[in-house]
This record gives structure tokens, sequence and C-alpha cells, in this order.
């Protein structure tokens, strides 16, 4: 089964159009914890389900991933991938860094995104080899070359059972960072720090986790506006990536071997 992202791109951003009227119109409702400091509200729920339902009908052929309810239908290599509210922990204290993640998925590669933030009113879009958007406007990332001038986001600290271990890296990590880019930022989204690398608001993103209802929408839009996109060890990102770095291309070794000299400060200290 072969796709044209760029066909599919109005049906995406519709999509995301359902899902923005639930989350100004809606409030958190009931807050369900799904494990230790993570939570899910009657919102992600209710956008999971009116984007599921919308795409199931019109595009039944393709596969559909939600973070809340998993698979529904495997698909023939192409797959949907939702994150109806991102930036739950931001929605429910009214920080408007929050919003939905939709990409679409051809065989571990992301080949769409549709960013929505509705509380900044900025729908972000991209399609393989068609550009990036951000309402409408072309968008590019930015042409920072030095990590001194940069501003980099990083990915929330792990919670949970096991987020001692799993934060291990995020630590040493900062010390790094800290040490040396201009400013270190943490959104408390995907979504958001994809996104504003591909609008030049910043400069590169590093997330210690990478699971594609986060990252597909992203990954495709922060690539379309020349952003690299890799892995830890600097392979070309995909769905199966352990991690997720995407950067101006002038600071994207650097970014690598950085991230890399704080695993080692991790394992040193273990």
């Amino acid at each position: 089964m072969t796709v044209d992202a760029r066909a599919l791109l109005p049906l995406a951003e519709q999509a995301v159009t359902i899902a923005g009227h639930i989350i100004t119109t809606k409030l958190p409702g009931v807050v369900t914890a799904k494990g230790d400091r993570d939570m899910v509200t009657e919102v992600d729920y209710a956008v999971e389900h009116a984007v599921r339902d919308f795409l199931s009908r019109e595009t039944p052929e393709i596969g559909f991933l939600g973070e809340e309810e998993g698979i529904t239908n495997a698909g023939d290599g192409i797959m949907w991938a939702l994150d109806p509210l991102d930036g739950t922990a931001n929605f429910t204290h009214g920080i408007p860094l929050c919003g939905t993640s939709l990409g679409l998925i051809d065989h571990d590669r992301s080949i769409l995104g549709v960013i929505d933030l509705p509380f900044l009113s900025t729908r972000y879009a991209a399609a393989e080899a068609a550009g990036a958007t951000a309402n409408g406007r072309p968008i590019s990332a930015s042409i920072t070359d030095a990590l001194e001038a940069a501003i980099v986001s990083v990915g929330d600290y792990a919670v949970g059972e096991d987020a001692e271990a799993r934060n291990r890296v995020r630590l040493p990590l900062n010390y790094q960072l800290a040490a040396r880019v201009q400013r270190v930022r943490m959104f408390g989204s995907a979504a958001v720090d994809l996104a504003w690398v591909a609008d030049g608001k910043i400069d590169a993103c590093i997330m210690l986790s990478n699971n594609p209802w986060d990252t597909a929408a992203g990954v495709a839009i922060a690539r379309e506006a020349g952003a690299i996109v890799t892995d830890i060890n600097g392979t070309p990102h995909t769905m199966r990536s352990r991690v997720t770095i995407a950067a101006t291309p002038k600071i994207l070794a650097d970014l690598v071997e950085l991230v890399a000299e704080a695993e080692k400060d991790a394992d040193r200290k273990i």
C-alpha cells in the first residue's frame, strides 16, 4: 500500500480541527492517574475517540495508533499516530503549551504531521517533500551555527517506578547543556519542542524517549523545515529510535557528542 502524504494533509487538518474544538470548549473533567505522577483527563479520551472515529471513516485502509487506547487497526505498514493532548500536565494547570499531535507513519518513517496548539492559535503542518508551515506560512529551522548561541529544549524528567534509573542520564545532560549552550528550556510537550525547532524559535530539542504518538508529527514537520532529526548515535530517526534529537544542521554533531558524554557521566556514577 502506498499513500500520497500531501493529498492526506487536508484530512489531517480536519481531524485536528475537531480536536481543537474539544480542547478549547471542555474542562479537563475527571483526572485519572496512569502511573506515578502521570495522568489522563476526560479531554484526552474525548479527543482520541473523536479523531479515531473521523479517520476510521475517512481512511479505513490506514491503521490507527492512539496514546490512550492503542492500535485499532494495524493497517498495511501505514498508520496514523495520535497524541490527543500532548502536554496534559500543562493543560490541567492552565499552561497553554499543549495541543494535538497527529502524524502519519509509513513503515516506521514519519511522512506527515499536524500539530495544533489551540491556546496559542498556531497550527503547524507538513507533508513529505511539501515543506512545513505555521498557520499556512512557510517556516524553516534556525541558522544558528554554534552551541554557545543555541537555545535547546529538553524533554520532561521521567516519572514512574523506574524514574530514578531513566533520569540518571537526564541529570548530567542538563549539567552538560547548562555549561555549553546559551539557554536550556523544558516546555513539557514534545509537540511544542519539535514544532518550535521547525519554526526556528529554538535551535534544538533532546528527548530521551521516543513514543510514536509523541514524535511522529513533530519529526515530519521539523525535517520539512530543514532540521535534522536523529537517534542518540546520530543515525536517522525512525519510530523505533531510542531517543529523539532534532537540531539545526550546524550544531547537530556537537549535540550528539554532548549527549554521548552525558551517558558516560551517568555510567560512571552508577
